[in-house]
C-alpha cells in the first residue's frame, strides 16, 4: 500500500475545514447568545457577593451545556423539525402548547434583560433609552426583514465576537490563583443567597430558547446527518467559550470587589462596569465594558427573538423561515417585531436590571426539569444510529436528572431563603 503524499494529506485538511466552516454557525452563535446581559449580570453578582466560590460551577457546566446542545442539534439534523413540532407529534398538542408557553415566558424574560442592558449602556454614555431601544427595534428588523438566514448568523457572531473583550478584562484584573483555590473548596451550602445565585448560574448557562434556536436553526441550515461531526464541533467550541467568557466575567469581578468587600451586591449597569474595569481607566474601561455587554445582548436578542417566533409560527402551523418574504411568513415576522417592541416598552419604562436579571436565570432554573425531559425524550425516540441509547443515554439521563434536580432545590431553596 502505498504512502498517502504530503499533498494528498494537506487537500483532506483543507477539505475538512472548509466542511466545517460551512456547517459553522448555529452552535457558535447559541452559546454567544448564552453569554448574554443577563449571564453577564449574574456572573458578575455572583463575583461580588461571594468571590471565586461559584467558579468551578462553571466549568461543571461545560460538558453539560454541551450534552444538552448536541441532542437539540442531533434532533434538528435527523428530524429535519423543530422542537415544539416533535413534542406535539410525540406527545399531543396540549404538551406541545405548554412547552411553546415556558418558551415564551423565558424568551420574555431574556428580552427584558437584554433591553435592560442595553438601556444601562446607555445611560453611561448619556443617550436617551429610548432613543436607543428604537434603534435597536428597527435595525435588528431590518436585518430579518431583509437578511438571509446566513446574514442574520453573520451578524451576530461578529456583533457577539465582542463578548470576548471580557477575557482580557479578567486577565488585566491578575486574579489571585491561591485564592481561587482556596475558594474552591469553600461551598457554603447553607447559605439560601448562594443556593439562589447556584440557580442563577444554573438557568443562565441551560435555557429554553437555547434548546429552540439550534434546533430550529439547523434545520433552516439545512444540515444533513453526514454534518453531524462538524455540528457537534462547532456546538462544543461554543460550549467551551461561553463558559470561559462567563468564568472572566466572575474572575474580574471577584478580583476587584470579591476580595475587598464580601457580600457585595450590585444595582445597576454603571456599578457593574466601574467593578469590571477600574485597572483600564474610567474612558477605556467603560467603552470596553460597553463593546461587551452590547454585543453580549444583542447576538442574544437575535437568537431570544428568533426561537420563539419560529416556535410560535411553528406551532400554529404558519411559515417560519427567514428565508421567506415577509408577505410569506407575515405572522412569524410580526412576532418577532411585537416582541421585540414589546421589551422596548417595558424597559424604557424604568426595572431594576440586576435584580429582574437574576431572577429570570433563577426562572430559567425552575423550567429545566420539565425543558430537559423533553429533549431526553425525544432524543430516545430517534431512528438508529441517531437514538439516544446504551451507556451513554444512561449518563446523559443521570447528568440532566441530576443538574434538574439541583436547580429546582436550590431554586426553592433561595427564593425561600
Amino acid at each position: 500500500m502505498t504512502e498517502p503524499r504530503p499533498t494528498d494529506i494537506r487537500e483532506a485538511k483543507r477539505s475538512r475545514l472548509r466542511r466545517f466552516l460551512a456547517v459553522a454557525g448555529p452552535g457558535i452563535v447559541v452559546m454567544l447568545a448564552d453569554t448574554d446581559a443577563g449571564g453577564v449580570i449574574t456572573a458578575a453578582q455572583s463575583g461580588a457577593e461571594w468571590g471565586y466560590r461559584l467558579l468551578p460551577l462553571q466549568f461543571f457546566l461545560v460538558p453539560l451545556l454541551y450534552v444538552v446542545q448536541e441532542l437539540a442539534l442531533r434532533l434538528g439534523v435527523v428530524s429535519r423539525k423543530g422542537q415544539a413540532r416533535l413534542i406535539r407529534e410525540n406527545f399531543g398538542s396540549a404538551w406541545a402548547v405548554l412547552a411553546t408557553i415556558v418558551l415564551v415566558v423565558a424568551s420574555l424574560g431574556a428580552l427584558l434583560t437584554e433591553f435592560s442592558g442595553l438601556a444601562g449602556v446607555s445611560t453611561l454614555f448619556h443617550v436617551p433609552v429610548p432613543l436607543t431601544m428604537g434603534m435597536v427595534v428597527a435595525g435588528l428588523s431590518v436585518m430579518a426583514y431583509f437578511g438571509s438566514y446566513l446574514t442574520v448568523e453573520r451578524i451576530a457572531i461578529a456583533i457577539g465576537a465582542f463578548e470576548l473583550v471580557f477575557l482580557w478584562v479578567a486577565l488585566q484584573a491578575r486574579p489571585d490563583i491561591e485564592e481561587m483555590a482556596r475558594a474552591a473548596l469553600d461551598v457554603p451550602i447553607a447559605e439560601p443567597r448562594y443556593l439562589y445565585l447556584v440557580a442563577a448560574n444554573i438557568g443562565a448557562a441551560i435555557m429554553p430558547w437555547m434548546i429552540f434556536y439550534q434546533q430550529s436553526a439547523v434545520v433552516e441550515k439545512k444540515l444533513c446527518p453526514a454534518d453531524l461531526a462538524s455540528a457537534r464541533l462547532d456546538t462544543a467550541l461554543g460550549a467551551i467559550l461561553t463558559q470561559l467568557v462567563t468564568a472572566a466575567v466572575l474572575v474580574a469581578t471577584a478580583a476587584t470587589l470579591g476580595g475587598q468587600d464580601k457580600g457585595a451586591s450590585l444595582t445597576s449597569v454603571g456599578e457593574i462596569a466601574g467593578v469590571l474595569t477600574p485597572f483600564l481607566g474610567k474612558t477605556v474601561g467603560t467603552i470596553v465594558f460597553a463593546l461587551g455587554i452590547t454585543g453580549a445582548a444583542i447576538v442574544a436578542t437575535i437568537v431570544v427573538t428568533l426561537a420563539a417566533a419560529r416556535t410560535l409560527s411553528e406551532i400554529l402551523g404558519f411559515e417560519h423561515l427567514l428565508e421567506r418574504e415577509p408577505r410569506e411568513a407575515p405572522w412569524f415576522y410580526a412576532s418577532y417585531t411585537a416582541m421585540l417592541a414589546g421589551a422596548a416598552v417595558f424597559v424604557t419604562s424604568g426595572i431594576d436590571l440586576v435584580s429582574l436579571s437574576v431572577a429570570v436565570q433563577v426562572m430559567n432554573a425552575l423550567f429545566l426539569p420539565l425543558v430537559l425531559g423533553f429533549l431526553f425524550l425525544l432524543a430516545r425516540r430517534l431512528s438508529p444510529p441517531y437514538r439516544l441509547e446504551g451507556v451513554y443515554a444512561g449518563v446523559v439521563a443521570i447528568l440532566l436528572g441530576s443538574v434538574a434536580l439541583l436547580a429546582l432545590f436550590t431554586a426553592i431553596i433561595g427564593i425561600r431563603g
